[in-house]
Formats: C-alpha cells, structure tokens, sequence
C-alpha cells in the first residue's frame, strides 16, 4: 500500500533492478546534466552512472536529510540537495549547464494535483528544447494527471512496462508537445529525440496490465 511521502523523498517504494534499467535505458553520457527526484538510496542513481553519466552530470533532490548524507557518501560527484522537489524551479545552474533529463521516483498518483503541477513545471523550466521527465508508476494509468498534461503544454508516453517486477511497472516520459522521444523497442537507444506533430490526446500508447 503506497503511502504518501514529502516530494523529493521515495524511500517507501520498492525499486527493482529492472526498473532501473528501463528508466535510465534513453539516458547516456550525451543527454547532458540529468536531475532526479527522490533518489532514495541511489538505485537509479548508480544506473546512470553504470550507464556512463559522470557523476558531475547529475543533481540529486531528496527531501530526506537522512538519505542526503548516504547519497553524498555514496556519490561524492554529484551535486545532493535537500529540498521539496515542488521548488525546483528556484534550483539555479550555471549558464553553460544543459539539463537533458529529468528521472524521477517520486508517488506522484499519491499527490494532490497543484502538487504535482509544481513538481512537473519547475523541471521544464531548466530542460533544454527535447528534453524529457522520466517518470515510472506501478500504477495502469498515466501517472501525470491531464490537467496538468494541458496546463503545462506536455504530452505523456508509455514507453516501456515491466511485468518482472511485482507489482509490474511502467515508464511514462513527458515531453513538451511536438517533440517526443523515441519510442523503446528492443535494445538500447540513442537516447536522441525526434520532431513529432501534436497527437489529438497527450496520453499516448498507455497500456493496462493483461487480465
């Protein structure tokens, strides 16, 4: 049973090594600084950076003091922050820096909406044009409500789903609307972007569990 936490804090939920893997499969060494929400323990911390992200790349929100000090002995690089992810549009990064990702662990079905609003809106605030939120679910629906979807002028894919995992997961990737990324197939990605026109819907290919 999920139980809401603070933003920036995700301690309470389970993280698989498959999960891992496909929510860090777009990220590489040329997305550029990548921002992750609730890191916790640093699941999805240490597969990026097995995936070749420098530890320098990356900026790390946690709401819990407790799990900053074990991020900041653990990944003495990267840049750890203890703050409410919902202020992340007051996060400040020098000129020259180009945020291409941002992975995200926090419940946000868990949330209020205005909650969840202001998680999403600060972190395109800091992407560049193509950039992408990473967010994943155990939920079968789209984890970013649709008034926040239309508010915030983003659309929603499905991208991958685990059904290894107990309870199975997905990887939602929110884009601002004309660009997605590519969508997963097999094998890993590129991790580049593609011009795409607006979808009638901004939730897209989101797939229920089989029965």
């Amino acid at each position: 049973m999920y139980t809401c936490c603070p933003a920036g804090e995700s301690a309470n939920f389970h993280r698989s090594r498959a999960i891992s893997a496909f929510i860090t499969r777009e990220i590489t060494p040329q997305t550029g600084h990548v921002i992750e929400l609730g890191p916790g323990t640093g699941v999805f911390t240490t597969k990026m950076i097995e995936r070749g992200v420098r530890p320098q790349h990356l900026t790390l929100v946690e709401y819990s003091q407790e799990f900053v000090e074990r991020l900041k002995g653990r990944f003495p690089g990267a840049r750890v922050l203890s703050m409410d992810a919902a202020r992340l549009q007051d996060l400040k990064f020098p000129p020259e820096t180009s945020v291409g990702a941002v992975v995200s662990g926090l419940p946000l079905l868990t949330m209020p909406v205005g909650k969840v609003m202001e998680i999403l809106e600060g972190p395109f605030r800091h992407l560049r044009p193509g950039g992408a939120f990473y967010q994943f679910t155990y939920m079968s629906k789209c984890p970013v409500p649709q008034s926040v979807l239309d508010h915030l002028d983003l659309n929603a894919t499905q991208v991958d789903r685990t059904f290894r995992n107990l309870p199975p997961a997905a990887v939602a990737v929110c884009a601002q609307s004309g660009l997605k990324p590519i969508t997963i197939e097999s094998g890993p990605s590129n991790g580049s972007t593609r011009v795409a026109t607006k979808p009638a819907s901004r939730i897209q290919a989101w797939q229920s569990p089989p029965v």
